[in-house]
């Protein structure tokens, strides 16, 4: 006899759902980051965010990113770097966080490891590139997190401004449904003896981790709180902190280039409503 499956909440665990959520259900919700160019503070909210990244997810699209794909991503927490982390799961491609501090040769070794066709970059890493690119076959494209006021001059080829490819697109742009299980994010070690491990995460491990993360004993965050990220978006996708603050539809204050203990201090001298500390064991 055939068992009976339930119909209660049927849909796969994909992490652009979070972004879903927090557009339709808060979408004038803001997200201050500082832009990595000036350092100046920059305002948006989760409805700009959602359109934005299903424009980049059209530009992925041209640029030949399919289900699958892996795209790089050295860069800082910023709202861009956000755009671009849905952009590429809303594609069904997987985003590969890439950590700066590693030794070039690591980088080298990771992203021709995680076979990367598309690197999302900041500016401060383009001389970075610029050493590696002769050791970098498989990427096609690099994609410079900026405006075209502050595009740089570079050796690197196929050097592409990311507000250009998103003015091209309009954003009508359903995400890819993939099985939950598909990967969404790669991450590398780093420490470790001999070349660094890939890890990858799926779309529903990254869903539930969500989920945990902010449970009355872990987080316990509501939808009137304010978080300030310190980690990293590099340092294991950071922790689960860029999906949290979706779900919940909570402000996000999210500091670019100094996003350690100093960030938080200012955030909290310039009453930007940093909800109060919350204790967190990594794990």
């Amino acid at each position: 006899m055939a068992s009976m499956k339930g119909l209660m909440q049927h849909m796969p665990l994909l992490v652009n759902g979070i972004l879903d959520h927090a557009n339709h259900w808060h979408p004038e919700r803001e997200m201050v980051t500082r832009l990595v160019e000036d350092g100046s503070l920059h305002r948006t909210n989760y409805a700009a965010l959602h359109m934005r990244a299903r424009q980049g997810s059209q530009a992925l699209k041209k640029l030949g990113i399919k289900e699958g794909d892996v795209v790089g991503t050295l860069a800082w927490n910023s709202f861009r770097h956000f755009e671009a982390w849905y952009a590429i799961t809303g594609l069904g491609a997987i985003y590969h966080t890439l950590n700066p501090r590693l030794f070039t040769e690591q980088l080298a070794y990771i992203i021709n490891h995680g076979e990367d066709k598309v690197i999302f970059t900041d500016l401060t890493f383009i001389p970075i590139l610029e050493k590696l690119a002769s050791q970098l076959p498989k990427v096609k494209h690099y994609v410079v997190l900026t405006d075209r006021a502050h595009m740089p001059e570079s050796e690197l080829k196929n050097l592409l401004c990311y507000e250009d490819l998103l003015d091209a697109e309009n954003g009508d742009f359903n995400w890819v449904k993939v099985d939950e299980n598909a990967a969404c994010g790669l991450c590398y070690t780093s420490g470790t003896t001999g070349n660094p491990k890939g890890v990858l995460y799926s779309h529903r491990s990254n869903v539930l981790h969500t989920l945990t993360e902010n449970s009355t004993d872990i987080m316990g965050l509501g939808s009137c709180d304010t978080c300030c990220p310190s980690c990293p978006c590099f340092t294991p996708m950071p922790g689960g902190w860029h999906s949290p603050p979706r779900w919940w539809a909570r402000k996000s204050s999210i500091p670019a280039r100094r996003w350690m203990a100093p960030a938080f201090t200012t955030c909290w001298k310039k009453r930007r409503s940093i909800s109060p500390p919350r204790c967190r064991r990594s794990g």
